[in-house]
């Protein structure tokens, strides 16, 4: 049975990943445009890894510049069964302190510059998004993080803002007032993506500061973020590491893998054969045999 393969997508601070054997580079175009860095596989144990840099090594890409499509499709491409995302984060609330982690589980978009689907163009599909993340693949990532002696809260509402500026003070109240935990700019889409491309997805949220909501605290101030994120970071790649050495290539008792089965409305036999082309990696298994 082959072994597991998990992607890795890095946010801020979250550049590169330590401790990887055989690590190579590998440069994608995808039907999507340019992924947002070059991919770096290698392995960690009996784990194959797959890292990518969210904005770019350097941080070069703002969060609405991100090419979601192309960093979710190319791990999809390169084999990924598994992904997780790791996210810088404002508090929302009093308990979830800076420089702890969760483990968020469920999203309210804000955002309204980005596209967030691989569909569209001659073939229409409506996948659930009622719970978001994969309940197996969270659960062994709070379990890698108490291993990695982390403290990681299991579970929270991830709030996800276009940016690049940070909420104003009624903004985060309001967000407070909505249930939501933590505030970043950059998950959601790679969640909606990842439940397209049929992957088990995770989120670790690495909690840098307390938004500006709270009374103490004032305004949201970018040299206190990076020093608690570069802390946040190096406990980050610990838990990943983690979990890596922890997964092996049992399918998961989950239905990440079929999340298409039942979402594709569009009659297979009149999806446009170039869009067919352009999708195989996604949804070859479901197209009319015309069609691949």
């Amino acid at each position: 049975m082959a072994g597991p393969v998990l992607g890795i997508i890095g946010g801020s601070g979250f550049y590169e990943m330590d401790g990887i054997e055989g690590l190579q580079a590998t440069e994608l175009e995808t039907p999507f445009g340019k992924p947002s860095d070059p991919f770096y596989r290698g392995r960690l144990g009996d784990c194959e890894v797959i890292f990518l840099a969210r904005h770019g090594r350097g941080h070069r890409l703002m969060p609405t510049e991100i090419n979601f499509r192309a960093n979710v499709y190319g791990m999809k491409l390169l084999g990924a069964q598994y992904l997780v995302s790791v996210s810088t984060a404002g508090s929302l609330r009093e308990e979830l302190a800076p420089g702890e982690l969760v483990v968020a589980d469920q999203f309210i978009d804000r955002t309204f510059q980005r596209a967030a689907t691989f569909f569209g163009n001659g073939i229409v599909a409506h996948v659930s998004m009622a719970d978001p993340v994969c309940r197996w693949l969270s659960d062994n990532l709070v379990r890698a993080a108490n291993q990695a002696q982390v403290r990681a809260h299991r579970g929270g509402t991830y709030l996800c803002i276009e940016g690049p500026q940070f909420s104003s003070r009624a903004e985060s109240r309001l967000f407070r007032a909505w249930g939501a935990d933590v505030i970043s700019m950059t998950a959601v889409q790679e969640a909606r993506l990842a439940r397209e491309a049929e992957l088990c997805y995770a989120l670790l949220v690495l909690v840098t500061d307390y938004d500006c909501w709270h009374d103490s605290a004032g305004a949201v101030d970018i040299g206190e973020v990076i020093r608690v994120m570069r802390q946040n970071v190096e406990r980050a790649k610990g838990v990943v590491a983690a979990l890596a050495r922890a997964l092996d290539g049992k399918p998961p008792p989950c239905g990440c893998a079929g999340a298409l089965r039942d979402a594709i409305v569009t009659d297979p036999a009149l999806v446009p054969a170039a869009r067919a082309a352009e999708l195989r990696v996604l949804i070859g298994k479901y197209l009319a045999p015309a069609s691949r």
